[in-house]
């Protein structure tokens, strides 16, 4: 985005200027030229309109003359804006009237003036016209950027259900509790309700409750004084204030302290708020959407949340799946996650082995989105044009000793001797059984895949950085076995 706005500074602008007389075209030719403009001509509107409409000849800005053949100028920025042409227009006239003028700026006229025209004037309604433009621009793609990375993806049923939560909840006033494991995308869910509610335009304001020291959480929230402690030096509103019209977030709210709690209580219940050192009440009006991990009914339980908050705000609870409830999701995000970071980083677009998309959605992923999303930015940066199972890092929670369960415990025999004794008849304990389990399977698929390292990885469900761990691990060689 920087080295196109970097590109888009340094190109010529162009300029079409269009009308009848030969030599104000001349004379505007002549002075836009000489400051470093492409200058294109046209003699009436039909010629300017067709043109613009050409994709090979884009224009920066237009000016065009009030009075022209057939159709006028102002007639021809009518039509521009008619069919949502945001090109910015200059209109000029030699006879020109307050009421011309005052139409060719209601029409979207970006400046108007007559002639004679004064070369000064003309340069520095072009430059900030362009600039203007052009600003506008940058700062709506910007924007696009920004609401593109807040999209969540998937489409599996447990995605559905959220959407369909997320629709209805939006154009309401009521207060939303996000519950979800940590990295499973609660702030955009409460990015998705605010874009899709009637407040989209005005503040959306993210606090996180965790981050702050507790001594300052209610001058955070609801602003302070001068001199009202030590370092207050001037007056400072709080995020309530700063939130007003629109959405506060308080991420993590589990973790405010009981007596910002009651503070918070009350800004909810009647719309008020007091700053620290001030007696004088403030009206606000904010929508609040909390998010925590906890079990907020469990710390009201423990008398670490005030019951008539947690009611408060659990006016309509959405609860964010796991990524490992939606499993059939992992393969879109992760292609989603590769792409826009070759994008970001000017990379050529990579694709995803299969066997790297099936290794990925049999990992448990207790860090959830934010941990998939690490781990494929891992295998980006490492990967040539195809990121395979040897670029992805090591599963840092898969054990080489401690799985929950294995098919080589149920399916593998451990030798002649009875299930549980080793070969000299002694008793094993379970994480020996295990062990010679898991050391058994891993052997037996190595011979069956003659030895195939990758293979065998995708085979177990596991990187072959970590299968290489676990060979390391049980001494395991191929003439030894």
């Amino acid at each position: 985005m920087a080295q196109e706005r970097e590109a888009l500074s340094t190109v010529a602008p162009t300029v079409l200027v269009v009308d009848d007389e030969k030599n104000i075209r001349r004379t505007l030719e002549m002075v836009l030229s000489g400051e470093g403009y492409r200058v294109l001509e046209a003699e009436n509107a039909e010629d300017a309109l067709a043109l613009l409409n050409s994709p090979s000849a884009p224009v920066d800005l237009a000016i065009f003359d009030l009075k022209l053949p057939k159709m006028s100028g102002l007639e021809a920025l009518q039509k521009l804006r008619a069919d949502d042409v945001e090109l910015p227009v200059i209109v000029i006239s030699g006879h020109a009237t307050v009421h011309d003028a005052v139409n060719a700026i209601k029409l979207g006229a970006s400046d108007f003036f007559e002639k004679p025209l004064n070369r000064e004037r003309v340069l520095v309604s072009v430059q900030n016209c362009i600039r203007t433009a052009r600003l506008s621009r940058t700062v709506e793609q910007m924007r696009e950027e920004l609401l593109a990375r807040y999209e969540m993806i998937g489409a599996s049923p447990a995605m559905q259900r959220l959407y369909q939560e997320i629709d209805k909840v939006a154009p309401t006033k009521a207060s939303v509790l996000i519950t979800g494991e940590s990295g499973t995308g609660k702030e955009l869910v409460s990015r998705a309700i605010h874009r899709l509610s009637p407040r989209r335009d005005a503040p959306f304001i993210k606090v996180n409750c965790a981050a702050i020291p507790r001594e300052l959480i209610e001058s955070e929230l609801f602003g302070h004084e001068k001199g009202s402690f030590t370092g207050a030096q001037a007056r400072k509103r709080g995020f309530f204030e700063q939130a007003h019209g629109g959405t506060l977030f308080l991420d993590e709210i589990g973790d405010m302290d009981l007596a910002a709690q009651a503070k918070v209580l009350r800004a909810l219940q009647n719309g008020e708020v007091i700053r620290v050192g001030s007696e004088h009440v403030i009206q606000v009006d904010v929508r609040v959407l909390a998010a925590t991990n906890k079990e907020l009914a469990k710390a009201v339980s423990a008398g670490n949340f005030r019951e008539d908050l947690f009611f408060r705000l659990d006016v309509f609870p959405i609860r964010v799946p796991a990524l490992r409830e939606r499993s059939e999701d992992i393969p879109i995000l992760a292609d989603a996650f590769a792409q826009a970071f070759c994008k970001d980083n000017g990379l050529r677009n990579k694709r995803m082995d299969p066997s790297v998309l099936e290794t990925l959605r049999r990992r448990q992923w207790p860090g959830n989105v934010r941990e998939l999303k690490n781990v494929v930015e891992r295998a980006a940066i490492l990967s040539s044009d195809v990121i395979t199972i040897a670029d992805l890092p090591e599963d840092p929670h898969d054990s080489p000793f401690e799985d929950d369960d294995t098919p080589a415990v149920r399916a593998l025999p451990l030798g002649a001797h009875p299930p549980g004794l080793s070969e000299s008849g002694e008793r094993l304990t379970l994480r020996e059984y295990r062990d010679a389990a898991e050391r058994a399977y891993i052997v037996a698929t190595l011979q069956a895949l003659d030895w195939n390292i990758s293979k065998t990885a995708v085979t177990l469900g596991v990187e072959r950085t970590n299968l290489h761990k676990k060979i390391r691990a049980y001494g395991i060689s191929r003439g030894g076995s």
